[in-house]
């Protein structure tokens, strides 16, 4: 049988070893680890098939470069879709597949974890005790019991976060605009956004990133929330107005940040800038608040979670090699 030669972007040895392990003998997976963009679409010139990740660059122009090249597939290894022009993907007959699904257990149990390190404030914990200092002063917490938590975004990871939040006897509320009744079938208790927000003393992000939800958590949504609430994004990082969050952090609207997504992150995550000198000042400046815990990206990132992409990714792949109906293909 001949080989289809698929073109991986952004691939990490994670990746491929996950890929490798999912294959069959007719695909071969060509990984690249420069993310794809522009400057680098040329790479793909030839291939019918291109897989590339969630901070990919699949804009108008780089879609033109891929048609030009010959493709005609491109298999999404994320279940978001933002970063493609889907008006020009459909010009230009351009099929794209994504993997809407991969473990959602991963990132809700990251948020959870998110949560507790903050409330907790375990990485002051963790260093003070590493060098040997015991004193509890600074490390007071509060208990989660009978909290009131916001969940936004009804989806499979909201509705997971707001079952684990239920258990430790917190008051959930869920805003799903969309299909609010099935989050009441699973016995949650559905608000309106603008409810949500007041009432919430945790506030937990759980929807994709539109034109709608661009900046929900901005300067208006940050002055209607509780004093000191606890704000967690693990969803999109454009879903937050990084400036207005920063402004929350200052007069101590918000008193606790937990994201694992950036509006910018593009081109920080995924990659070692240990040595570079970051020129995002808005990041940077993050950073510098005790009551702020960042991570890059991870919350999707378990062994169970990566291999379901990879398994995901193939037949999606197969079901286009064999002229099947493209299950997961998303577009206008």
């Amino acid at each position: 049988m001949p080989t289809h030669q698929i073109a991986v972007f952004s691939a990490k040895s994670y990746d491929e070893r996950f890929l490798l392990k999912a294959t069959v003998p007719t695909i071969e997976f060509i990984c690249h680890e420069v993310t794809l963009n522009p400057s680098t679409a040329v790479m793909a010139q030839g291939y019918e098939i291109v897989s590339a990740f969630v901070n990919d660059d699949l804009s108008r122009e780089t879609l033109h470069i891929l048609a030009a090249g010959g493709t005609r597939l491109i298999a999404l290894r994320c279940a978001g879709y933002n970063q493609v022009d889907l008006r020009a993907a459909k010009e230009l007959g351009l099929s794209v597949v994504n993997v809407p699904a991969y473990s959602p257990y991963a990132v809700a149990e990251h948020t959870i974890a998110l949560m507790l390190s903050l409330s907790r404030k375990i990485p002051r914990a963790y260093n003070r005790v590493r060098d040997g200092n015991f004193s509890l002063d600074g490390l007071l917490g509060f208990d989660f019991y009978q909290k009131k938590v916001g969940i936004v975004g009804g989806g499979k990871i909201g509705l997971l976060v707001a079952e684990r939040m239920q258990a430790f006897g917190c008051e959930v509320m869920v805003y799903e605009p969309i299909n609010s009744q099935h989050c009441i079938k699973q016995g949650f208790q559905t608000s309106d956004l603008t409810t949500l927000v007041k009432q919430s003393d945790i506030i937990s992000l759980h929807c994709p990133l539109t034109s709608d939800t661009r900046y929900m958590i901005n300067h208006d949504s940050i002055a209607n929330m509780k004093a000191g609430v606890m704000l967690i994004n693990t969803s999109r990082g454009a879903l937050m107005d990084t400036r207005a969050v920063l402004d929350g952090l200052k007069s101590q609207q918000i008193g606790y940040l937990g994201i694992d997504v950036y509006e910018q992150e593009g081109s920080l995550f995924f990659e070692d800038h240990s040595l570079d000198i970051i020129q995002d000042d808005l990041f940077q400046r993050l950073l510098t608040f005790p009551n702020v815990l960042v991570t890059g990206h991870q919350g999707y990132f378990t062994q169970e979670a990566v291999q379901h992409i990879a398994e995901t990714t193939v037949t999606n792949v197969l079901a286009y090699l064999n002229g099947e109906r493209l299950q997961n293909r998303v577009g206008v």
